[in-house]
């Protein structure tokens, strides 16, 4: 009952998820003075109602409890409201209809989340939602033979922004490129080189585009007699040259494009240290491989893959998918709890296949590994698909996309959209000034509040001491929409991580631009003409500076900078 000591709030709960911590307080409280005899839910949903009618927050708990706790939802929740009540800063907690608790702030609670968000800065947001996690996140991992493509530009942006999303929710994060440097592909790459230097025509299954006569000629220039070379010492040292020039020149467009890897990881290690065989001899040791045919296979159709896979051919050449095992295996080795592979469309058969790696080798496929897809990406310009790209003949690389549009609206703009869609890069819409420009929209509203915080300093004022800041003066409908939608942000990016799913920032803060412009039209921060300067101007200007830190802090989320002036 209210008043019970079991219950003793002392802050006011300024945000949705320290609301939902205050209401599973109050079940607790109520669990352990005998009043309900049910489970406290490990989480509790606190959501923003549409109709603004029915309070700032509301939330179903006790119709989740109900049952439970054999009693009606409407005395659940009386005796869960009666302890929110007792909140400091809650106006009002109604129970509505068959249940629902509505709850209500003051204004001066509402506001006081603009003085927390200036305070807290650049960790705004942060969380630590997975905090003992390790994550090893690998993505992009294009073969070594040529630049990236627009496929693998997507990863970049997608694979990049969520690992900062995650260590923003307390993981600890190792990215990682994948050179697929050992195979058949790698040998027909270093034999389009030794043509192009030697001026043959390149075979039909080689490498074509200005950038393997670009790269040729480079070996030539930096290796002295190298086409006086024989024939098998000229294709080697043309296939180990081309190979560090083309992972060099993949390394530059991922630093450019803002994509850091903490790893990267050779193939060709797998295979020269032994870790190859040494893993087939863990898995035997698992008792999933069988000889059939001279081969050796693992049986990971016991794990729900289509058909059993062969590790060892009857020549004693080991497959593409030992090299796999091998890899999945290294990764765990290197404390890498949760392992994501993030893949290109064209790869879906691989889910299956690297999730049994993960079950024969005594793993738990439902944690230890994941695997995204992502789906293909299309560029217009005048309305026309564009297709073909200035250096690499056939494909868009990411050196073009840059060029076209800027890193900041490939970014975000390939990092807008759920991985699994198709989507459109229209040029020609990325390169406005419209509001149909998501990222310009976003980054507008960032550089609209600099410019109202220069004019405030041009002005002699600024926020002031906190002591001086009157949050219950932000009562205005704009005002109280604008900080509901700045309280979600830590919720945001927890949900993000957990469902890997980097678009709902960027949504997220086009919600928070709209919100902010709305606010701005209805609420004058800065004085008229002559006008004094008053508490209502400090205070709005405090809601200015936690929406600018907002909206900063989820571009940098996603890797997109954060203008102060456009």
């Amino acid at each position: 009952m209210a008043g019970t000591p079991l219950f003793s709030p002392r802050l006011a709960p300024v945000t949705p998820a320290e609301l939902s911590q205050a209401v599973q307080s109050a079940v607790r409280a109520a669990v352990e003075a005998g009043e309900l005899n049910v489970a406290v839910p490990e989480t509790v949903t606190v959501e923003r109602p549409k109709n603004r009618d029915h309070g700032d927050y509301a939330t179903n708990v006790a119709l989740q409890l109900a049952k439970a706790a054999g009693r009606p939802p409407r005395e659940v929740a009386e005796l869960v409201a009666a302890r929110l009540r007792e909140l400091p800063g809650v106006a009002e907690v109604d129970v509505a209809g068959p249940g629902f608790m509505n709850v209500t702030f003051d204004a001066a609670t509402q506001g006081e989340l603009a003085r927390s968000i200036v305070a807290a800065g650049a960790v705004y947001g942060h969380n630590d939602a997975f905090a003992g996690l390790t994550v090893n996140l690998e993505f992009v991992s294009a073969n070594p033979t040529g630049p990236i493509h627009i496929g693998g530009v997507r990863w970049a942006a997608v694979g990049d922004s969520l690992g900062r999303i995650l260590r923003a929710s307390g993981a600890a994060v190792t990215t990682e490129y994948y050179i697929n440097d050992a195979g058949v592909q790698i040998s027909k790459f270093g034999n389009s080189l030794l043509c192009a230097a030697n001026k043959q025509p390149v075979p039909e299954d080689g490498y074509v585009g200005e950038y393997i006569n670009d790269i040729a000629a480079q070996i030539v220039a930096e290796n002295e007699g190298i086409l006086d070379l024989p024939g098998d010492e000229q294709l080697a040292r043309f296939r180990s040259e081309g190979l560090r020039l083309m992972v060099a020149e993949i390394q530059r467009s991922m630093e450019e494009f803002g994509a850091h890897f903490d790893v990267w990881f050779s193939e060709t290690t797998l295979h020269e240290s032994g870790a190859v065989g040494k893993a087939v001899e863990r898995l035997r040791e698992q008792g999933h491989i069988f000889e059939l045919d001279g081969a050796t296979w693992l049986r990971t159709t016991d794990f729900g893959d289509d058909k059993d896979r062969v590790l060892i051919k009857a020549d004693g050449e080991t497959t593409y998918f030992a090299a796999d095992a091998a890899y999945y295996l290294s990764k765990r080795d290197r404390g890498h709890d949760v392992n994501v592979y993030m893949l290109g469309a064209d790869h879906h058969g691989y889910v299956n296949r690297l999730k049994a790696i993960a079950a024969c080798a005594g793993d738990d496929p439902k944690h230890n590994i994941e695997v995204l897809i992502g789906q293909f990406v299309k560029m217009l310009k005048d309305g026309q698909e564009v297709r073909m790209s200035k250096r690499a003949g056939n494909i868009i690389t990411i050196d073009d996309v840059v060029e076209w549009i800027g890193v900041d609206a490939a970014r975000y703009t390939l990092t807008r959209s759920p991985t699994d869609s198709t989507i459109t890069l229209d040029i020609d819409v990325l390169t406005s000034t419209s509001n149909e420009n998501h990222v310009y929209y976003v980054q507008y509203a960032h550089s609209r509040m600099c410019s109202i915080e220069r004019n405030a300093a041009a002005l002699g004022f600024d926020r002031g001491p906190g002591e001086g800041f009157k949050p219950e003066l932000l009562s205005a409908e704009a005002e109280n929409n604008l900080l509901g939608i700045l309280g979600e942000f830590p919720r945001t990016v927890a949900q993000a991580a957990e469902l890997r799913e980097p678009h709902r920032i960027a949504r997220y803060l086009e919600d928070a631009a709209k919100a902010y412009h709305q606010f701005n039209d209805q609420c004058r921060v800065l004085p008229f003409g002559d006008d004094e300067v008053t508490d209502l101007n400090r205070a709005r200007l405090w809601l200015v500076g936690a929406t600018r830190t907002v909206i900063a802090n989820g571009l940098a989320l996603l890797g997109v900078t954060a203008p102060e002036r456009m």
